[in-house]
């Protein structure tokens, strides 16, 4: 039985790399990181394997601007949730969900840990400018705040999330407990810890 491929259309450079990482996205989502391979990213873009050679050098080139895509959306919906809230406690909480979101249901944590296991942590270095612009937005705040402390909190942040996403459902189902009941525990001791650094 052969498998029905996409009609294969002309797009621009950027509207091509922007379906081809939507491909690869969705294998990653329904497969895992180790379903990232040539043919199967091609074939979910609906283009040739040169294609996606074209635009990205090889599958690793495709996994680390995933990556950094990923984690560029996940800065732009953490910049918008801040500007949502006036106090210190509904921003950093809202930019901790935004962030616990992307390393779970987006299947971010998989995908850093598949780097991580595979020797190819060096290609998440997105996720070091990202720190750096959230610190940013942090700093913005009204309580003085100093910048190594943010991240500090940050590398908290995000190795919690990383953590939530890899393992909390599994935990919370071997320990009885609700499958959501990490996540909330996590973000309550994130905002726990940004009351008492600022005294909301």
């Amino acid at each position: 039985m052969s498998i029905e491929r996409p009609a294969r259309v002309r797009r621009s450079s950027e509207a091509a790399r922007e379906n081809i990482l939507a491909a690869c996205e969705a294998i990653l989502l329904e497969k895992g990181p180790q379903a990232l391979k040539l043919a199967d990213v091609a074939a979910g873009a609906g283009v040739a394997n040169a294609t996606v050679l074209h635009h990205f050098g090889s599958v690793d080139g495709v996994q680390t601007a995933l990556m950094a895509r990923m984690i560029r959306q996940l800065v732009e919906r953490i910049a918008v949730d801040f500007g949502q809230h006036q106090d210190a406690v509904g921003r950093v909480g809202a930019g901790a969900r935004a962030l616990f979101d992307a390393f779970g249901t987006k299947g971010g944590a998989r995908l850093a840990a598949w780097l991580e296991l595979t020797g190819e942590a060096r290609r998440m270095t997105a996720i070091r400018q990202a720190v750096q612009e959230v610190a940013a937005l942090r700093m913005q705040l009204d309580s003085p705040v100093d910048e190594k402390a943010v991240q500090d909190f940050m590398l908290v942040c995000v190795t919690m999330a990383l953590g939530v996403g890899l393992f909390g459902e599994t935990m919370a189902e071997l320990l009885g407990r609700p499958p959501e009941r990490i996540r909330e525990i996590a973000l309550d001791l994130i905002e726990a810890r940004i009351r008492q650094e600022t005294g909301g």
